[in-house]
């Protein structure tokens, strides 16, 4: 699929609202920014020029960023993305970034607010692919690339033409683009799984139905064999399924969950740093400072510091 640039392009009285909008209404205070959706609804998008950069801060969105023109840098836990034209990066919620502007081009910003699709059986899954930042080229996977940027194109339609109807048309295509991500993903995982296909699907769903487990149980003590008997499986084979299904080996999922809810719960002074570690899930207060620190690179007093303001 061949994508023309008149994609791309807004009216000219578009294109200066969209800047104006962009610098009036995204706001870090402290390492945070409160996302400003607007009339209730849970997205905003932008397509600008603007050279600002974004200090390291974190917001509870998932953002998208598809340059037009030029490299948009983005540095997500101590990994650098160069965003090449046309790419798509997806940032997930919660995510420390910090975002740099090259001196001229134009790009799409989407903020995504997901939190309404949570309670959806088969989203663990989606999450589960979105833990960590995405970057989608062409060159990678052609058909899930084609796909996706053609959904946030319409998305763009809708939004920038106001079209009748596009506060429910905008969800809908987010809906549409997580499928096709998971579906996608399945592919890929499936071409190289060596189960029969209908004992593919079975295993699909046991690991969705797995991921919502432990993101309901992730501050309970989990173990391997534990999580290993509750499928079904030997310890050994539920290990091989899951690092297939999910790219983490189980533990790592499993601290990268707690350390999530660390950052949470860091920016908050009433709670201790000991608590902090205990209601994440974590068993001592030192586990808790080795795992952080090699997760985000700075301990979690340090995170509380940089982060809070004060």
């Amino acid at each position: 699929m061949e994508h023309k640039n008149e994609d791309l392009k807004l009216t000219r009285e578009q294109f200066y609202s969209a800047n104006s909008d962009f610098a009036d209404h995204r706001h870090v205070t402290d390492g945070h920014e409160m996302v400003d959706y607007q009339g209730g609804n849970p997205y905003r998008i932008w397509h600008n020029d603007i050279n600002n950069d974004f200090a390291p801060h974190r917001h509870s969105a998932l953002e998208i960023i598809v340059p037009e023109e030029n490299v948009y840098t983005a540095i997500c836990n101590r990994n650098t993305y160069e965003v090449q034209p046309r790419q798509i990066l997806f940032i997930p919620p919660g995510i420390t970034h910090e975002l740099i502007a090259p001196t001229s081009g134009m790009r799409y910003i989407y903020l995504m607010n997901v939190s309404y699709f949570t309670s959806l059986r088969s989203f663990a899954r989606i999450m589960s692919i979105l833990s960590q930042p995405l970057l989608i080229t062409r060159e990678d996977n052609e058909q899930a690339y084609d796909e996706i940027f053609e959904i946030l194109m319409q998305m763009n339609r809708e939004y920038f033409n106001e079209r009748e109807y596009s506060d429910l048309s905008i969800p809908s295509l987010l809906l549409q683009l997580f499928i096709s991500l998971g579906k996608n993903y399945e592919k890929q995982i499936s071409s190289c799984a060596d189960a029969l296909p209908t004992k593919r699907k079975e295993y699909m769903d046991l690991f969705t139905n797995t991921l919502k487990y432990i993101d309901e149980h992730f501050t309970e003590k989990l173990s391997l064999e534990d999580m290993a008997a509750k499928t079904g499986f030997s310890k050994f084979h539920f290990s091989r399924l899951f690092k297939k299904y999910t790219n983490y080996n189980f533990s790592d999922y499993l601290c990268l969950r707690r350390v999530k809810e660390a950052e949470t719960l860091l920016l908050r002074h009433d709670i201790p740093i000991t608590d902090v570690a205990i209601t994440s899930g974590f068993s001592s207060i030192s586990t808790f400072n080795r795992i952080f620190k090699q997760q985000k690179g700075c301990s979690p007093s340090e995170y509380r510091n940089r982060n809070s303001g004060n």
